[in-house]
């Protein structure tokens, strides 16, 4: 038997086929529609191999003296339910947090949030966009009134020049790559941005290696150019935009000959770059967690905007700004508000005309007040948040500061952890909930460009495992809320009911239809390309963006910068991945790279070990000495727990969006 559904990892969306015999999933071929057309990264080949592994967890658990054991269901959730509603009446229920999962689908998100909002009264839910894309939604909220990637994943094959800036494109979004050098062969111009020199430099024509947190500079530098030398589209920007004269002020400001000192790109390729970039008929940018995960992260998104914008990029084929999403759902995550400042569909928390329409959906009104963040809320633990529901996430790996990250959750009275292996948050737990994979359960994954596809049912739950949707609502249930949902596709109904942008979007019409929101109602055949005419809220707006150095640079004591990424063959916090055979026959231990000038400076050999540290902590692992990464920077993936990078990383938050600054802190390197 073979079943279709989509792939658990990157955003890209690409369709797996299942093959299963006898209740066992043996192997994966591509689908041969969606956006992968046909083809398959490493990690979508490999996506059955963690299905049916030994780790995963097939009962409850309840710790009793600092010892799990298996318990039923009925006892785990109804201990659960007594608990939370314990501390919600001891402390209200802003004392308790809820953090979704850019894993799980729209339903079970959709689900998490509502469990927050309409059953125990508080804002406070968010998830890992937090950590990785916030700040894209932010910036471009501001700038264009909404916050997802303006085009659609085939439109990149049309695009006369391609900026790739912070976004290692084919370790992370493999498929979109492959788009990217399509369009080269077919003569489109690339040009890269990045402190790392990563695979798609050897198709580029102009390559440019700034330092981390340099970006702001580097890219008002370009718009400079663009300014002086009569590049910008003067039509569009009159039509179309305002703030422009604010914003003109402030890029006149950035010299590409001033800039050099801040970004280490010379003045000539800067120019070169402005020049190929504003000369284009058709140019995109593309971008991922190498801007967002600044305490700039905003600025940065914005001025990816801004750029877009003073040429006149955006609302046509092959043009936009087009975030790159790191997770197969982080945008549905988004969409469906596992965020604590929207309501479903990025809605207004406080409007009174979308709070009775929530109303009249749920029975109840939602919260007012704006809720915690994900990282505000770790801060907080043991003061103002005395419990928390994980699902699916993973903060001992992936929040930074890790000693801090461990030390606030042991201050929660209560922590529930919902995943399919005991993951390093789940051992913190009080109670551990057994979830199905995405091969046990029914469910929609919206891509990085805003397609809702599929997930498919191929296996019967393992063991005693249970959908993340269900659980969620057996808990409802006992909090005393009882509507029930009997299936995934009733949940997207209510979420198509009451959120806009998914008004069409049904189950029936995902099995042949190829829809991306906006798609407001049954006769909309779905939106490919953002922006065209008009933005999403009018008018596009120009922003003033100056240059902040990163929160924390070298010093003499810490002289060295550390940026962090991840690599092809490993995804997120390892706990699918690691339990790949495919995979961690590829790579299975972490590594620091280090250009050969430091590596001589230090005494470093090639794969010999070192010790790297911070001001937050220290971890030992192997050294890579390569030229990709340049002086004065090291890079290390987040993969591995046991040389967890995020015990280093800089807890830091971007002041708008409180997204964490993990491409850059200051570290000092020992030979070991």
């Amino acid at each position: 038997m073979i079943i279709t559904t989509t792939c658990i990892y990157c955003g890209v969306g690409c369709h797996l086929d299942l093959h299963i015999r006898n209740g066992i999933v043996l192997s994966v071929t591509p689908g041969r529609r969606g956006p992968g057309e046909g083809k398959l990264c490493i990690k979508g080949w490999s996506a059955h191999e963690f299905i049916h592994h030994p780790d995963r967890l097939k009962m409850p658990l309840i710790k009793e003296n600092g010892t799990f054991r298996e318990a039923a269901w009925e006892e785990a959730l109804d201990l659960i339910a007594s608990r939370l509603n314990e501390i919600k009446t001891k402390n209200g229920p802003d004392s308790l947090g809820f953090f979704s999962s850019a894993k799980a689908t729209n339903e079970d998100n959709y689900m998490m949030q509502k469990l927050a909002r309409a059953v125990i009264g508080t804002n406070n839910v968010d998830h890992c966009a937090r950590l990785c894309h916030a700040s894209t939604v932010t910036g471009l909220v501001a700038a264009f009134g909404s916050g997802a990637m303006t085009n659609s994943q085939e439109d990149v094959e049309e695009s006369d020049v391609i900026f790739i800036i912070g976004s290692n494109t084919s370790e992370q979004h493999p498929l979109i790559a492959r788009r990217i050098i399509k369009a080269v062969k077919k003569g489109a111009k690339l040009m890269i941005a990045d402190p790392r020199e990563i695979a798609l430099c050897e198709y580029a024509d102009i390559y440019m290696q700034q330092h981390p947190g340099s970006d702001v500079a580097l890219l008002n530098a370009m718009m400079y150019v663009i300014l002086t030398d009569g590049l910008h589209s003067q039509e569009f920007i009159d039509e179309r935009t305002e703030g422009f004269s604010e914003f003109k002020e402030t890029v006149m400001q950035y010299s590409p000959k001033k800039v050099e000192a801040i970004t280490g790109v010379p003045e000539k390729k800067v120019r070169e770059a402005a020049h190929l970039y504003g000369s284009a008929d058709k140019a995109s940018i593309f971008f991922s967690m190498g801007i967002t995960q600044h305490t700039t992260g905003v600025d940065n998104v914005i001025s990816t905007a801004n750029l877009a914008m003073l040429t006149g990029n955006v609302g046509k084929s092959g043009t936009g700004v087009n975030p790159l999403r790191g997770q197969n759902n982080v945008q549905g995550a988004c969409d469906v508000a596992a965020l604590p400042n929207y309501l479903p569909g990025y809605q207004s928390i406080t409007s009174p005309e979308v709070r009775a329409r929530v109303k009249e959906v749920w029975g109840v009104e939602p919260p007012l007040n704006k809720g915690l963040t994900l990282t505000e809320m770790i801060n907080l633990c043991g003061e103002d948040i005395k419990g928390i529901f994980v699902m699916g996430e993973n903060p001992m790996i992936s929040d930074p500061d890790l000693n801090h990250v461990e030390k606030q959750l042991k201050k929660l009275d209560f922590l529930v952890v919902n995943d399919i292996f005991m993951s390093e948050t789940a051992i913190l737990a009080d109670v551990v909930l057994p979830a199905c994979s995405f091969a046990e359960k029914e469910g929609t994954f919206t891509a990085t460009d805003r397609r809702v596809q599929r997930v498919r049912k191929a296996i019967e739950p393992i063991g005693g495992s249970m959908p993340d949707w269900w659980i969620i609502q057996e808990l409802g249930v006992r909090l005393g809320y009882e509507r029930r949902f009997n299936e995934p596709s009733e949940i997207m109904d209510e979420l198509a009911r009451m959120t806009p942008i998914y008004g069409g979007i049904t189950y029936n019409r995902l099995e042949s239809e190829d829809l991306r929101w906006p798609c407001r109602d049954s006769g909309d055949p779905g939106t490919r390309i953002l922006h065209q005419g008009r933005f999403s809220r009018g008018k596009g707006v120009f922003h003033a963006i100056a240059y902040c150095a990163p929160a924390e640079v070298p010093d003499k004591e810490y002289p060295y910068i550390l940026t962090t990424g991840r690599l092809l063959f490993h995804w997120h916090t390892g706990t699918m991945t690691r339990r790949s055979g495919t995979l961690t026959d590829q790579v299975n231990q972490a590594f620091m790279e280090i250009n050969p000038v430091d590596a001589e400076t230090l005494g470093i050999v090639d794969q010999g070990k070192v010790q790297v540290a911070s001001r937050r902590g220290e971890i030992e692992l192997k050294a890579q000495v390569t030229e990709r990464i340049k002086p004065g920077t090291v890079f290390i993936p987040f993969h591995y727990a046991e040389a967890a990078v995020n015990k280093l990383t800089n807890n830091a938050l971007d002041p708008k969006a409180k997204i964490p600054e993990y491409k850059v802190c200051a570290v000092k390197i020992r030979n070991k």
